[in-house]
């Protein structure tokens, strides 16, 4: 048996792979993180298949459910909500199966930040504007950022911001980040992007906790800070442009080239 660690996506049902898809369809255990992965997507599981929500569940829990699976010989689909390599949880999971010689692989999934700037229609990085994107949180409860990661730091580079996880931090986020961004730099706050109640705040570092205290918004919400969200003059990348050479565009002018002669 293989345990299937499957990035569910950011929240609409039709954008979780093919791949994670298929095996949810096929798997006879289906463990889900219910309070972020939409019902549907589990829905596919098999008719006879045991389908348990995990949100009120501990870890001593979810690996007894995998245990029991492999000793039935029975794959599970572990689906997580985005992609599992982002603040999901999974790394214990994985490093108690290692422990307990259970095979397992993780099937990547479209995390929120990127399904966010496509409801946006958006890029996060524009030539001379931004070419970093930065995917952080700052501390919560559930644990503390490490030395050298607070937005103090990582402000400096002034690089698009894609804070997780921090929605109710909004005065260390604007205090932290209004020395290096100025405080008219752009925040957009992507509450529960591509769900049926999706809302977008456009605001800026000064006026952001204002505007999400009126939508009386405290969780799953992403925030974007950057200036990529209010360039319009950017400079046209070169990928593109007619006078810029490189080896498959020169390639396909030889080919061209070639067939005109014969």
């Amino acid at each position: 048996m293989t345990v299937y660690f499957i990035g569910a996506g950011p929240g609409a049902p039709d954008l979780i792979t093919v791949r994670g898809l298929r095996l949810i369809e096929r798997c006879p255990i289906c463990l889900f993180a219910g309070s972020l992965v939409p019902e549907e997507i589990v829905a596919a599981a098999p008719a006879d298949a045991r389908v348990r929500d995990t949100a009120p569940m501990h870890l001593d829990e979810i690996i007894h459910e995998m245990k029991q699976a492999h000793a039935a010989g029975q794959d599970v689909a572990r689906v997580h909500s985005g992609d599992p390599s982002i603040y999901g949880a999974v790394a214990e999971q994985m490093r108690r199966l290692d422990e307990l010689d259970i095979p397992y692989e993780v099937v990547p999934g479209v995390p929120a930040f990127a399904a966010a700037a496509a409801r946006l229609n958006t890029e996060l990085t524009l030539p001379e504007i931004a070419q970093t994107i930065i995917l952080t949180r700052t501390s919560g409860k559930a644990s503390q950022m490490p030395e050298g990661e607070q937005l103090e730091v990582l402000g400096q580079s002034k690089a698009t911001l894609a804070i997780h996880l921090s929605v109710r931090n909004l005065t260390y986020v604007e205090q932290a980040l209004i020395p290096h961004y100025g405080a008219d730099c752009p925040v957009v706050i992507a509450y529960r992007a591509t769900w049926p109640d999706e809302k977008f705040i456009t605001t800026t570092l000064a006026g952001m906790k204002q505007a999400v205290r009126a939508e009386k918004i405290t969780r799953t919400a992403l925030i974007f800070v950057g200036r990529v969200f209010e360039a319009k003059s950017f400079r046209d990348s070169r990928l593109y442009d007619a006078s810029f050479a490189h080896v498959l565009r020169n390639q396909g002018k030889k080919k061209n080239r070639l067939d005109a002669g014969n």
